[in-house]
């Protein structure tokens, strides 16, 4: 009678179990997926900061993960193209197929910038609805995060006053840091930059900053060392601050034309996990900031 009483207690001890199993495309997700579900929620992420989320393999241990799900959080536009619609069909999970409610697409609640006139796949890795690294300006997270709370609400139902409230006080924290990135960031607007990668457009618009050259040839395309010499070519006639890469990109194309252009080789976290500060959501953008303002002050 001892022990039963023991076991008893033990399991009294425990904490819950969190009522839904999330698997998030990005790492940005995820984190969005904690701060509005808090002990509610179990989530991973399927891509790390130091992976190109258009290419990672559907491997075993990620479609048993699949399967599990109660909800998929993607970011959509076709970033997941190469290796989502493998996922989904090998995990066979019927909750978070295309249509149903545990499947969550953070493109479908922003207005995509850059849609092509035209899509000919031989000009890249071209996305027919936009770009996709929509993430980069945190006033899309602010709407991500409405219709979020919502889907999570609708999963669980029980337990709606819970992601309404965390909803709220994200909503909350996110408008004061985002006025106070903007009061921090004054000094960028305009500032001309390159981009290793068509990555930063989000951020770009937020911010006010102009971007005049692209290494990449083609979206997805690593430049050739003729490329590279046209690009510092031009940028004799119309000059850049800083290059700017992430941080899952190889350094060598930013580093040897920063080298030759006399500009400052400046790797962003792009995503939560992508440097020791960012962390979260709050330090993805502290941490941008810092070393867009650090760069330019130098």
């Amino acid at each position: 009678m001892k022990s039963i009483l023991l076991g008893l207690l033990a399991l009294v001890a425990l904490p819950a179990w969190a009522a839904l199993d999330v698997l998030a495309c990005e790492p940005e997700w995820a984190a969005l997926v904690r701060e509005l579900g808090g002990d509610r929620v179990s989530v991973t992420s399927a891509t790390t900061a130091t992976q190109d989320p258009h290419r990672i393999e559907a491997r075993p241990s990620l479609i048993a993960r699949a399967r599990r799900a109660d909800l998929l959080v993607c970011t959509g536009a076709d970033l997941e193209v190469g290796w989502l619609p493998v996922l989904l069909r090998e995990s066979a999970n019927p909750r978070i197929q295309p249509g149903q409610p545990g499947h969550f697409e953070a493109a479908a609640f922003v207005a995509l910038l850059e849609k092509p006139e035209r899509v000919d796949r031989a000009e890249g890795d071209v996305h027919p609805q936009g770009n996709p690294h929509l993430h980069l300006d945190p006033r899309n997270i602010a709407r991500v995060a409405d219709a979020l709370a919502r889907r999570l609400a609708e999963l669980d139902p029980a337990h709606a006053a819970h992601y309404t409230g965390r909803q709220r006080d994200f909503a909350e924290r996110w408008r004061a840091a985002i006025a106070r990135w903007e009061r921090e960031a004054a000094p960028l607007k305009g500032l001309p930059v390159v981009s290793q990668h068509k990555a930063f457009t989000y951020l770009y618009g937020w911010l006010g900053l102009t971007e005049v050259a692209v290494l990449e040839p083609k979206p997805g395309l690593e430049p050739s060392a003729a490329h590279l010499a046209r690009v510092l070519e031009a940028l004799r006639r119309t000059p850049a601050r800083m290059v700017l890469r992430t941080a899952y990109e190889s350094p060598r194309p930013s580093e040897w034309l920063a080298a030759r252009a006399g500009l400052r080789a400046i790797e962003l976290p792009y995503t939560v996990g992508g440097s020791s500060a960012a962390q979260d959501l709050f330090g993805l953008y502290d941490d941008t900031l810092k070393r867009l303002l650090e760069a330019a002050r130098g």
